[in-house]
């Protein structure tokens, strides 16, 4: 074979290899944000199939269900891929390295790509590179198998707090849901508590699912609760909270606010979801102020003390919300999360209180 077609088949292969590589540490091993662009093709190629497929059904619970599969896929799609691409890489390689015909390259790239053993090579050079390529199939392999536990260890984190806001906001969780339950249990104190929770929560959720990337997209496992709409019910109870309740405003509120908003800007960031960086009064958010005061209404209802001026609160809660708003919603969209519909607090019963004797 022509010598120079054998040098262009090895830097070929060479080339497509690093670029397997590079994706898989990348993407798997490198502990800090890195856009690749290999998976970034993958997930959105199968993103593309999966979004069809859940906007063929108008049920949320169906589309929930099929794009609970979504991550899992493009988990095995990312293996699939490397290990196909080193085949080819490979089986140039192995040209490269002496194999008289494609075909018997080819061959060989498989047989020691899987480890099978089938096609034996002859010569030193050919044997050394299946030896390399058997090392490079175990490893993209183990890579995989050993990335696996760390993503779930980060999901159960996760989801350990946004079920236990079911707890202080009710399922599907609300705002007005997380301020009810503390008047329900006459204790408003205990709030700092949930505010402390979800800081650190921002912050954890800010780590894992900047590096690990495909930690987004993992639903949680009720259809009636979502990691980006509890981010969003905690985050709108802290700002109506300092906002509207006739209490000392919190500072531990303020700071779990502070944390969500810089949390989501990072990913923001990484998905490219712009989002006003200077702010001012005339940033607009998506809440009217005829829904809040909707929820102010039903919590004057519920029996919590609020502020006597509301056009003062609606004021306050704005200059909040304004930092997370549009990357919040944007999120709703990306994520196929339902959005919390602020209206809906008309029309919801009450808790009432649940820490009295017969209640």
């Amino acid at each position: 074979m022509n010598v120079w077609l054998r040098v262009f088949a090895g830097l070929f292969g060479l080339t497509l290899q690093i670029v397997v590589l590079d994706a898989a540490i990348r993407t798997f091993l490198l502990p800090r944000v890195a856009s690749v662009r290999l998976s970034r093709v993958v997930a959105k190629t199968v993103g593309a199939v999966f979004n069809l497929l859940a906007r063929s059904s108008k049920s949320y619970p169906t589309r929930d269900r099929i794009l609970s599969m979504f991550a899992s896929f493009v988990l095995l799609a990312y293996q699939a891929t490397w290990l196909a691409m080193s085949l080819v890489a490979f089986a140039f390689g192995f040209v490269a390295a002496g194999a008289s015909n494609f075909s018997l390259a080819f061959q060989m790239s498989g047989s020691s790509l899987f480890t099978l053993g089938t096609t034996a090579a002859h010569g030193g050079a050919l044997t050394v590179l299946q030896f390399v390529e058997a090392g490079v199939g175990l490893t993209l392999l183990a890579l995989l198998i050993s990335f696996i536990p760390t993503l779930y260890n980060a999901f159960q984190r996760r989801e350990y707090s946004v079920s236990r806001l079911s707890v202080r906001a009710g399922i599907p969780a609300t705002p007005w849901g997380v301020l009810e339950v503390a008047q329900s249990v006459e204790s408003y104190e205990r709030l700092d508590e949930l505010w402390r929770e979800w800081e650190q929560w921002f912050i954890d959720v800010g780590e894992t699912h900047s590096t690990l990337t495909i930690l987004n997209y993992y639903r949680s496992p009720s259809a009636n609760q979502t990691w980006i709409g509890s981010a969003a019910t905690v985050l709108d109870a802290a700002a109506i909270f300092n906002a509207a309740v006739d209490a000392k405003p919190s500072p531990t509120a303020g700071l779990c606010i502070r944390s969500g908003w810089l949390t989501l800007r990072k990913l923001a960031d990484y998905f490219k979801v712009p989002y006003p960086v200077h702010l001012d009064r005339t940033v607009p958010i998506s809440i009217s102020r005829e829904e809040f005061d909707l929820v102010l209404l039903r919590l004057e209802r519920a029996g919590l003390p609020l502020l006597a001026d509301r056009e003062a609160a609606w004021i306050d809660f704005t200059g909040w919300r304004m930092n997370y708003d549009a990357i919040i919603e944007a999120f709703y969209q990306l994520f196929n999360c339902p959005r919390t519909d602020w209206r809906s607090a008309s029309v919801q019963p009450l808790f009432g209180p649940s820490n009295k004797r017969g209640a």
